[in-house]
């Protein structure tokens, strides 16, 4: 049976909306909204607009003629009119909406179905063209959340099912100002950022997949305070370094307070930042580098397109061990005095591949078929994740019927740590009884993105989860034993405007 403390939290969740978590980490499962700048119509990703606001690739802020943005304003002659006077001026205005509707007949805590969207509103500015200043760029943008989250409500999974589920408000993401140096060998962006949207990319992953996991993984948003440290729907305050030293080679690096709404892991980090606007600067500060190979990019390349990366984060805040308490005594232990023990820093490792397995003949080195994987691991003491990993594969425009259609199938495992599985054996052995053990999480998504027209795409979508919560015991009924794996069914629609 679980602690009452986690009883609590679990009901929290619940009735706020918010994912749902287990002992220590009880940060909200909430993602990145990202691709739905590829949406808006901004840039390089308009052939395939990206649908997943999870680990969103980063959109360049150089803007594009009008013509080439899909959007419905195109066809109201005031609107296009207004738009293209803007851009000639420097200033990109977006807007986007996204719709989700997903429902769990089979299994989790119990069946339903719930509604959410996501307004998403920015700004471009060329400030070469607006204020003379040669390499400089701008950018801020905003949220407007509604609905609830299937994840926190009926399933209470770690996978998170939509990837922009969040608290219903209206919010402030990112505020940032970039300038290039050395005739574009390196760029500097100081504002307020986040890192889901630079960092631990796979353009075959979050282009298409709505699950949370597929953009910034569960590892980090389980391991990392304030709900995964800077992503959506949290941004904070931080510095990123750029350098591109040559084309097929790409280095980054960045520095973040480490926690977005100095709410550690109580899951309250968008009850204490409700509008996005907190712009902490004294938190422990969250790092994080990459190291980025791509190759065959350009269109008459001969060999097939791919890209390898490296990274690594650490994180300078102290974190509480998830078995021992300082006594030494497993917190489990009536006994033990209840106070974990502490550990100075965390950090981990990643990496991603990208490669394409066929290419269409004649086409753009990325439209055929995608394969990726992606990795990430992290201490077992102090985290409640210690190994995360995930694959699939993307067909991308291979039907000449449908040449910007694009359907995929991937999966990803979460492991939990073995330090949070010992907790439950211990917890199973003072309490006399068989429990079940929290081991890892299985997620599995199958989705076709149809574009309808260039700013109109729906989205069937199927997802199973398998051990929701890792194998947690169902905290609604612990006499039925763990949550059953569930199975969903869901629809997105986006609409750039």
């Amino acid at each position: 049976m679980l602690e009452d403390t986690e009883l609590r939290r679990l009901s929290y969740l619940a009735s706020s909306a918010l994912p749902p978590q287990t002992l220590r980490t009880a940060a909200c499962a909430t993602i990145v909204v990202s691709s739905l700048i590829a949406l808006s119509c901004d840039v390089a990703l308009a052939h395939h607009p990206a649908s997943n606001p999870t680990g969103h690739k980063e959109a360049p802020v150089t803007l594009v003629p009008e013509a080439d943005q899909p959007s419905i304003i195109s066809s109201i002659p005031a609107l296009r009119d207004f738009k293209k006077a803007l851009l000639d001026r420097g200033v990109n205005f977006q807007l986007s909406y996204i719709q989700d509707t997903f429902g769990n007949p089979l299994g989790g805590v119990k069946q339903g179905a719930n509604y959410g969207s996501v307004l998403y509103m920015a700004v471009d500015a060329d400030l070469a063209k607006v204020a003379g200043l040669d390499g400089a760029s701008f950018r801020v943008n905003a949220y407007q959340i509604q609905g609830r989250s299937l994840s926190s409500n009926n399933i209470f999974n770690y996978s998170t099912i939509s990837g922009f589920a969040a608290r219903p408000t209206t919010r402030l993401f990112e505020l940032w100002f970039e300038q290039k140096l050395f005739n574009d060998l390196a760029s500097i962006r100081i504002g307020q950022l986040t890192a889901d949207n630079q960092f631990f990319i796979s353009e075959f992953s979050n282009s298409l997949f709505v699950n949370v996991t597929f953009g910034w993984p569960n590892l980090f948003i389980q391991d990392l305070p304030g709900g995964g440290g800077p992503n959506y729907p949290l941004a904070t305050p931080g510095v990123r370094l750029k350098v591109t030293p040559i084309d097929q080679i790409t280095l980054l690096a960045a520095i973040f307070n480490g926690d977005p709404a100095g709410s550690g892991f109580t899951g309250l980090e968008e009850i204490k930042d409700p509008s996005g606007t907190n712009f902490r600067l004294r938190d422990p500060a969250f790092i994080i580098s990459e190291a980025q190979f791509s190759y065959n990019e350009k269109a008459d390349s001969e060999g097939l397109a791919g890209a390898i990366k490296i990274g690594g984060w650490r994180h300078l805040g102290r974190f509480n061990d998830d078995r021992f308490g300082t006594d030494g005594r497993s917190l489990a232990d009536p006994s033990s005095n209840g106070q974990p023990l502490v550990h100075r820093g965390n950090f981990g490792l990643y990496g991603v591949i990208n490669q394409m397995l066929w290419r269409v003949p004649g086409e753009s080195s990325k439209k055929g078929i995608g394969g990726f994987a992606r990795f990430a691991a992290s201490p077992s003491d102090r985290n409640l994740m210690n190994l995360y990993a995930e694959a699939g594969v993307s067909f991308i425009g291979i039907w000449k019927q449908r040449p910007d259609d694009t359907f995929g199938c991937a999966a990803a495992y979460s492991q939990l740590s073995s330090s949070i599985s010992a907790l439950d054996r211990d917890t199973a052995f003072y309490a006399g009884e068989a429990l079940p053990i929290r081991v890892y999480e299985l997620a599995l998504e199958v989705t076709y993105q149809a574009q309808i027209d260039p700013s109109w795409i729906i989205q069937p979508d199927f997802q199973y989860i398998f051990r929701p919560g890792g194998g947690v015991i169902n905290p609604v009924n612990p006499a039925l034993g763990r949550i059953p794996d569930a199975a969903v069914f869901g629809v997105r629609t986006s609409i750039s405007f």
